[in-house]
């Protein structure tokens, strides 16, 4: 049996490409032999800084909604990141061992930094290390990744290949990428060669899974498309980026593929197919929003799931965190 990591940032609320890309895989992992840890990675948060009281509301939101989703803290481990100590403590291991080279190369930082590398927070730099402690914390060996951070997890498993030979061990076992099939990767609703993101400055770009069937209804009815009807094969969608994003969403929520979806709609204008993606969204999106509602209305019944997922996870990574801190000479603690 092995054991399954992944996290994701509690900030802003989670979009639609959030859950057709990650979250649903989720829940279906939980379904499997593997264990499944599951963390609101509140640390990596504050690498940009977060309003004190935006980041705790935020952090519930988030627990909530993959509550909502389906996450069974009876089958899975789920917990916020900061409540579980190991995690920094390894992080500040990693830190002294990963090189300054490897983080200099890593495409992401380039990209959140900008020009301005020489302002943002060391933080910033440093959490791939911390990101790799998330997972090694656990001894997980598979990581639900998608393709932007198949480079984390090489940096992962350089980290732990070089604490094993510095330290003439095998104790951090190599982690693999766990690719999900039909993971969908869901763009903007504004321009669909950007990817759906929470972070997006216009909330008109995104579904968020907390949206009313009214919200969504409007969202849809105003997505960027352009003029020409809607093709009958994909080879004419490869020039038309909006309407190949919308074809890719209706498939993905009824369970189509694109092909089956472009048969049905193929020479129509985007009114009747926008139409019948709005009411496949409300059917599935809307009750998840409400479930989130639920679960927010009593936050002491949520902190203590968090509570009770953190002791779990504190279970598992405190004698592995204990043993890495012996192998480099600490004293117990």
């Amino acid at each position: 049996m092995a054991r399954i990591f992944s996290g994701i940032q509690p900030t802003g609320i989670a979009t639609l490409g959030n859950y057709l890309g990650a979250l649903r895989n989720w829940v279906a992992l939980q379904e499997g032999e593997d264990d499944c840890v599951f963390c609101l990675v509140d640390m990596h948060a504050i690498t940009n800084f977060q309003d004190p009281a935006a980041l705790r509301e935020q952090t519930r939101q988030m627990a909530a909604l993959l509550l909502a989703c389906g996450i069974d803290p009876a089958r899975s481990i789920l917990f916020h990141q900061s409540a579980v100590s190991a995690h920094a403590r390894l992080a500040w291991i990693f830190n002294c061992v990963a090189r300054m080279g490897w983080l200099k190369r890593m495409t992401q930082f380039k990209d959140k930094a900008g020009k301005n590398q020489e302002e943002v927070s060391t933080g910033l730099f440093v959490y791939p290390n911390l990101m790799a402690a998330d997972i090694h914390a656990y001894h997980a060996t598979k990581v639900p990744v998608g393709d932007d951070q198949l480079q984390h997890l090489e940096l992962a498993n350089d980290i732990a290949e070089k604490f094993n030979h510095d330290y003439g061990v095998t104790f951090f076992p190599r982690i693999e990428p766990l690719i999900l099939k039909e993971s969908a990767r869901v763009m903007s609703l504004r321009d669909g060669t950007r990817k759906m993101s929470k972070s997006d400055p216009s909330d008109q770009s995104r579904i968020n899974m907390t949206d009313t069937a009214d919200m969504i209804d409007q969202k849809i009815r105003k997505a960027k498309t352009d003029t020409a009807p809607l093709p009958d094969n994909l080879h004419d969608l490869v020039e038309r980026p909006e309407a190949r994003n919308l074809v890719g969403i209706f498939a993905t929520i009824t369970g189509q593929t694109p092909h089956q979806v472009l048969n049905h709609f193929a020479g129509s204008g985007f009114g009747p197919f926008k139409s019948q993606l709005a009411e496949a969204l409300i059917a599935h999106v809307e009750p998840i929003g409400a479930r989130t509602r639920e679960y927010l209305d009593d936050t002491a019944a949520l902190d203590q799931i968090l509570r009770d997922g953190a002791q779990a996870a504190a279970a598992i990574a405190e004698p592995i965190v204990a043993e890495a801190e012996r192998l480099v000479g600490f004293l117990p603690r």
